[in-house]
């Protein structure tokens, strides 16, 4: 016997994932998801760079298929999902799972939603299917991850695991909502492994691309399943061969294939992926909950001298690089990459959980007053995060006031995931927050409602279609 082809292994899981419905924990898991990336959806449309997305997959016009967030007609099952995978990812409000650091949520929900819509399929079948397309999504991006690097491999190579692996998850949704079956994921894989893309370097210097990824994954995994469904078929050593998926990507032998099969169908990973508390990159949570706390306790802002936020090393690069830049961002969007920023803000305070979305404004970010406490602040590599990461994202903040005293705030787990989880009355706040103005109250409540019960319903139009007038929004 040779060894498994893992194409055929991972299709083989998804269709068993349809057939028989994943465990409960995992429907309860979903379900929680989808409703977080419609809130973000929502709250995400305030943006220019979603009226522009949005505006652009109207534009191109197309047989009538599926809703998108904040779009009056229907669209094409592949531009729906791309318009609503902008949204869900704009806001870097979404999920996140570690060690892999990706976000599987916001390209694989879009793209099933789509897909399900487009096909008539079931909420069961809808929940069912962004189960597996969520851990095919995980397992690819963990084998990725170098156990000695401490890291992943993707991101070490400035790729965005979340759009590339997204991708590959998506369309095993999709192509499974599209009626495809075992062969038809198989080849979906096959067909969306060209598709897959996305690098970071905005992470770092700024520019907006990075909120068209998840889109472009839900749009490419629609794409790729429709294509299947036409004829296309995909190589069967897409990921593990001498040219495939892996080999692309990951390179350097670094490739873990343990991590996309072991435990596959017995082990989930979806119900441990970390939910967002705030809305800015997962590696400034914890400064963010360490600033929170130091003004719990009475912290004095007027009297401090200097700031010292010490974060794994791998992470200094994405929100403390270079340190002029994120000691005074420009816009919300570059606060939502600066570790200065971030202690900032939770030393100050503000909406949502703690911090929220009126936290990352533009005016904020050129506040004065919060420059000028983030001209002090200073980013180092701490070795004790470095043993931690990347299964925790964590921080530590000493802040020296012109008194002598030093203030220590020490958060090693981040709020959101399965140490620190959140409740189903915070994860329904932030989503009635994320709607706020732009969602009648009953309305918000009936979506919460129908998503909370999504693989009882006959189908998911029905979920989507009050989404597509919001207050104050005309497309």
């Amino acid at each position: 016997m040779g060894e498994p082809i893992l194409a055929a292994e991972l299709a083989r899981f998804a269709a068993a994932t349809l057939s028989g419905q994943p465990p409960a924990d995992v429907i309860a898991s979903v379900r929680q998801r989808v409703l977080d990336v419609l809130g973000l959806c929502v709250a995400a449309y305030r943006l220019p760079t979603s009226v522009a997305a949005s505006g652009y997959a109207a534009d191109q016009g197309g047989r009538p298929e599926a809703y998108a967030v904040g779009v009056a007609q229907a669209l094409p099952a592949a531009q729906a999902a791309f318009a609503n995978g902008v949204l869900a990812h704009s806001l870097d409000y979404d999920d996140t799972h570690l060690p892999s650091v990706l976000h599987p949520s916001a390209g694989v929900i879009p793209a099933a939603l789509a897909a399900a819509q487009a096909s008539g399929a079931s909420g069961a079948d809808t929940v069912a299917a962004i189960a597996a397309g969520l851990e095919i999504t995980v397992r690819l991006g963990m084998a990725g991850y170098d156990t000695t690097l401490g890291n992943s491999v993707f991101f070490e190579h400035g790729q965005h695991a979340t759009s590339i692996c997204g991708t590959m998850g998506g369309a095993a949704a999709a192509a499974l909502l599209m009626g495809l079956g075992e062969d038809g994921v198989r080849d979906a894989l096959g067909v969306a492994a060209s598709f897959a893309s996305g690098i970071i370097e905005a992470n770092r210097t700024g520019g907006t691309v990075k909120r068209l990824h998840c889109g472009w994954a839900a749009h490419s995994a629609v794409t790729a399943a429709s294509l299947v469904g036409r004829g296309f078929t995909g190589p069967p050593t897409v990921l593990e061969g001498r040219f495939g998926f892996f080999e692309a990507f990951i390179r350097d032998d670094k490739t873990d294939l343990s991590q996309v099969l072991d435990g596959l169908g017995d082990r989930w990973a979806v119900p441990g992926v970390f939910f967002k508390p705030y809305p800015a990159n997962h590696f400034t949570h914890t400064a963010i909950d360490a600033g929170l706390a130091l003004r719990a306790r009475g912290l004095p802002l007027d009297r401090i001298e200097h700031i010292e936020l010490r974060v794994p090393y791998a992470v200094i690069r994405t929100i403390g690089q270079p340190i002029s830049g994120k000691r005074a961002p420009e816009t919300g969007y570059q606060a939502q990459f600066s570790g200065p920023y971030a202690v900032v803000a939770g030393l100050v305070g503000g909406s949502g959980l703690g911090v929220g979305l009126d936290d990352f404004t533009d005016d904020l970010a050129r506040d004065p007053w919060r420059r000028a406490l983030m001209a002090k602040v200073d980013v180092v590599a701490d070795e004790r995060c470095d043993e931690i990461y990347p299964h925790q994202f964590p921080a530590v903040v000493r802040v020296r006031t012109d008194d002598g005293r030093e203030w220590t705030e020490e958060v090693l787990a981040n709020r959101g995931g399965p140490a620190r989880p959140l409740s189903d009355a915070e994860l329904s706040r932030k989503f009635r927050e994320n709607v706020s103005g732009r969602l009648p109250d009953e309305a918000a409540e009936t979506v919460r409602d129908q998503v909370l019960a999504l693989d009882r319903l006959p189908g998911v139009a029905d979920v989507l279609r009050p989404l597509t007038h919001l207050e104050g929004v005309s497309l």
